[in-house]
């Protein structure tokens, strides 16, 4: 079997398509209105949403100086190894090729499938064919080439950002007097921090880019450049997305809807509305697929080619004739074609909620050991104000765990469970590798 590595191929753009890309899913066509019933006014939804950005920026900013300091294929897996040890990064590993990643791409498809039914009616089984299908074919761009799944994701990136400049210019240039009443309160939502909370999911995905670090040309520079202007422009792009709806729509009107920008997108186009925003969704699930793809088959990879995941060489493996991870890539494609047909991938993402965010929490505070184990790099990267700044991150991911483990104790109890399952998994395969 061949041991070389993928090819450094991803540029700094396809690095900036894949963070954007992997947080503006379905969830921006959706969201304003939950926030803004928790927030209880728009003055405060826009300041949850600023929050909220903030404290994503500032653990990005923060995990893109490990990223440049340690760029190796893997991403947050590879760091909480080098930094906490193996066995913490092997469990972080284990959840995300078995549950985290698959599961999620499960999810995708069907929902790609099912928004797909608004163009052309389709029964259940009909649904999940077309779900098969393009994550066959994605599959398929990905192994061919690192390249390809890098061109999909900025073509899917771009796509998807089109319905939403639409409704920013035109909404914001236009409005309909739905701010008229801003200073008008709501009935008493579930508060601020709810609302906060409800903004950090939806910037969540930014840090999948760091799985990839090992492809890119120049990682030790377009990697922290590609995760700060990233964020940042998601962040912004957010703020005037949700600053449109409410020029569009009464604040009434965008509490009440399950589809705020559908509904601000046929008040500003006319019928024609919806379909613009169905077809941005239909764009952003397309591309979340790519991505998950591209980034989570980097974990078993990683993995396998340390020896630390059973059969290693296998998915360690990167073929000759395209440069890419195949067998680890077969492995994302199969088991989330597992999930997909077992119906099983709401239930598992929704377990591993809390663990995740343990993982994800414990590499943000894996700077303040970085810099006491490796020596800067002349002229690298460094996330500024520090430590204030990995602080405001760490004080995010500590909200998220708390409210987690409040709201759903079970379900974060039976994520754990599953993660340290993998710990028979991980010395069997060690004591196997020192036979």
């Amino acid at each position: 079997m061949n041991s070389n590595t993928p090819e450094k191929s991803l540029t700094f753009l396809e690095a900036l398509s894949l963070v954007v890309g992997m947080i503006v899913g379905s969830g921006i066509f959706l969201k304003s209105g939950v926030v803004l019933a928790e927030a209880g006014s728009i003055p405060m939804s826009i300041a949850a949403w600023i929050t909220g950005g903030v404290i994503t920026l500032a653990s990005a900013l923060t995990v893109a100086e490990i990223a440049a300091a340690i760029p190796k294929t893997g991403g947050l897996y590879i760091y909480l190894e080098e930094l906490y040890g193996e066995p913490v990064g092997f469990l972080l590993g284990w959840v995300q090729t078995m549950i985290s990643y698959p599961a999620s791409i499960a999810a995708q498809a069907i929902a790609f499938a099912t928004y797909f039914t608004i163009f052309v009616p389709m029964t259940a089984a009909q649904r999940q064919i077309l779900a098969v299908g393009v994550l066959l074919f994605l599959l398929a761009m990905n192994i061919i080439s690192t390249q390809f799944g890098g061109r999909i994701q900025l073509a899917a990136t771009v796509g998807k950002l089109l319905p939403i400049a639409l409704i920013v210019a035109f909404g914001l240039v236009l409005g309909w007097g739905g701010t008229s009443s801003i200073q008008q309160p709501l009935p008493a939502g579930t508060g601020f921090g709810a609302a906060v909370l409800s903004t950090l999911w939806a910037y969540d995905g930014w840090i999948s880019v760091t799985n990839v670090a090992g492809e890119l040309k120049n990682p030790a520079k377009d990697l922290p450049r590609a995760i700060g202007t990233g964020v940042f422009f998601v962040i912004a792009t957010y703020l005037l997305f949700n600053l449109a709806i409410f020029r569009v729509l009464p604040m009434a009107d965008i509490v009440a809807s399950s589809t705020p920008a559908a509904d601000a997108a046929v008040r500003i186009f006319g019928r024609i509305g919806s379909t613009i925003v169905a077809l941005g969704i239909m764009v952003s699930v397309f591309g979340s697929i790519n991505g998950l793809l591209m980034t989570g088959s980097r974990v078993p990879y990683s993995m396998g080619s340390q020896g630390l995941f059973p059969f290693g060489r296998l998915w360690g493996w990167v073929s000759p004739r395209f440069d890419t991870p195949f067998f680890s890539l077969l492995l994302m494609g199969a088991v989330a074609l597992f999930y997909l047909f077992s119906g099983t991938f709401d239930t598992l993402t929704n377990l591993l909620v809390f663990v995740l965010w343990i993982f994800f929490t414990m590499g943000v505070a894996a700077i303040f050991r970085l810099r006491r184990v490796h020596k800067p790099r002349p002229g690298g990267y460094r996330v500024p104000f520090y430590p204030l700044t990995p602080i405001v991150g760490l004080l995010g991911g500590v909200y998220i765990l708390g409210s987690t483990i409040w709201n759903q104790p079970l379900q974060s109890l039976a994520g754990l469970g599953i993660t340290l399952a993998g710990l028979p998994v991980y010395y069997l395969t060690r004591w196997k590798s020192a036979r």
